[in-house]
């Protein structure tokens, strides 16, 4: 969304809560894993509900290439150039997590974008040796900037991928990364000159599906790392130990002030809060969700953390429970004590989930993305594909849920709207499989207010 006087997003975090509702949604469905050999494709999704299309997928841009496993994916510019009045949040950068593969889409019509242009990974490899693509954040610079959780060959670390405004490959953004083993999602914030990443495995390791020999062997990371943001080097890293495996989303506070974010631990499904406190960097544990015990597996199963985010106001943390089948709200008022105040089943191993719209819910809820103003929270069921075809073996045949949860913004709580229920079970080419989720006028999980 741009603005006469200015650029892309919005001025403040508090702006951009009282911004107009989302009326698009765009996410990536995936036929990469399944029988259906068709390209994934980008899927605008009507949310507006005074539309005659409301909660239906309206237009597919398919690329041009089968097997990509779009994943996650980002804009060109968001609220970080929001001072700069030649930028416009209008192209989406959406990579191939296993081809390494990077497409470029215009938003120019918003409800049918195109394809712009495709980096290949040969390009990627020969000039950086990085492949597997996954975080996309757009910088104050102009540059985007792409996490990258191997190198040519699928090994860790992986590292930092930058590209300039033309979409070219401006090399690498780390100048050191002693201590790094493994990569996976990083959030910046300046004003405290500081990145933080987190850690999944090497492409190699996780391609294939999950193996617990792996854990065991060390192949999945446990580490938080803290970097100076403008000398491009490690100054701190966190080893979360058993306690923390496999930490994968990191969020900041939106308030850029703030030294305040978590990081869930799939594995471990826990919650880290880290802040700066007399000069220095700390990391501690402030929620816990218990395995259970569920017949047929051979240990307690895990909650798996997957998707964590943050409400715009910095009030509220959500995140999902992909084995376990539910979304939990907390209040974070006081960052290192967070009080549940909601919850929802939504599919999930231990069967509490109820149907909607008479559809039963296949896979758990996984990824999330949040209302500007914090009252609407969208989710999706898939991981990864190799990862769902072997906890939820039914959901490359069932397709994706696309549902929409209420949420108290007054004094917490969800509540599942049962008006919403968009069905990837029955697109034209077959059931695909729903990822992450982006809107045209940003949101809580791509805006970084410098």
């Amino acid at each position: 969304m741009t603005h006469a006087c200015c650029g892309p997003g919005y001025a403040s975090p508090e702006a951009a809560t009282k911004a107009e509702r989302e009326k698009v949604l765009y996410t990536i469905a995936i036929y990469t894993g399944s029988s259906i050999v068709e390209p994934d494709y980008l899927a605008t999704v009507d949310v507006d509900p005074n539309s005659p299309t409301y909660a239906q997928v309206i237009h597919r841009l398919p690329m041009p290439y089968v097997g990509d496993e779009l994943h996650h994916f980002g804009w060109n510019a968001c609220s970080s150039c929001h001072g700069d009045a030649s930028k416009s949040r209008r192209f989406m950068v959406i990579p191939g997590q296993r081809s390494s593969r990077i497409h470029i889409v215009d938003t120019a019509d918003i409800k049918a974008p195109k394809l712009h242009k495709v980096i290949e990974p040969e390009e990627i490899k020969e000039k950086t040796n990085l492949t597997a693509p996954h975080t996309v954040h757009c910088l104050a610079d102009s540059h985007v900037m792409i996490s990258m959780l191997g190198d040519s060959e699928g090994n860790g670390p992986g590292g930092f991928l930058l590209l300039d405004e033309n979409f070219d490959i401006a090399g690498r953004w780390e100048r050191k990364a002693d201590g790094m083993r493994f990569n996976y999602d990083f959030w910046y914030q300046p004003r405290h000159n500081i990145m933080v990443s987190s850690e999944w495995g090497a492409p190699k390791t996780f391609y294939p599906g999950f193996d617990l020999n792996d854990v065991a062997a060390g192949n999945y990371g446990h580490q938080l790392h803290f970097w100076d943001w403008s000398k491009h080097e490690i100054i701190q890293s966190f080893d979360l130990g058993e306690e923390g495996l496999i930490p994968l989303e990191v969020r900041f506070h939106h308030n850029p002030d703030s030294t305040h974010g978590y990081v869930g631990a799939a594995l471990s499904s826990n919650v880290w809060h880290w802040h700066k406190s007399n000069g220095h960097w700390q990391v501690e544990k402030v929620i816990d969700v218990p395995s259970v015990e569920v017949e047929g597996w051979p240990i307690p199963v895990p909650s798996l953390i997957t998707d964590i985010l943050i409400s715009i106001d910095d009030r509220y943390i959500y995140f999902s429970n992909w084995l376990h089948g539910d979304i939990r709200q907390y209040d974070i008022s006081d960052p290192s004590h967070p009080k549940l105040t909601g919850q929802v089943w939504l599919g999930g191993l231990l069967g509490k989930s109820s149907e909607i719209q008479s559809h039963k819910l296949t896979g758990g809820p996984q990824m999330l993305q949040l209302s500007l103003d914090g009252k609407r929270l969208y989710v999706t069921n898939s991981l990864f594909s190799t990862w769902d075809n072997q906890f939820y073996p039914d959901l490359a045949k069932a397709g994706s849920y696309l549902l929409q949860i209420d949420c108290d913004t007054e004094n917490g709580g969800l509540k599942i709207n049962e008006n919403f229920y968009v069905d990837f079970g029955k697109e034209p080419a077959g059931p695909s499989r729903a990822h992450e989720m982006r809107y045209p006028g940003g949101d809580s999980t791509s805006d970084i207010w410098v």
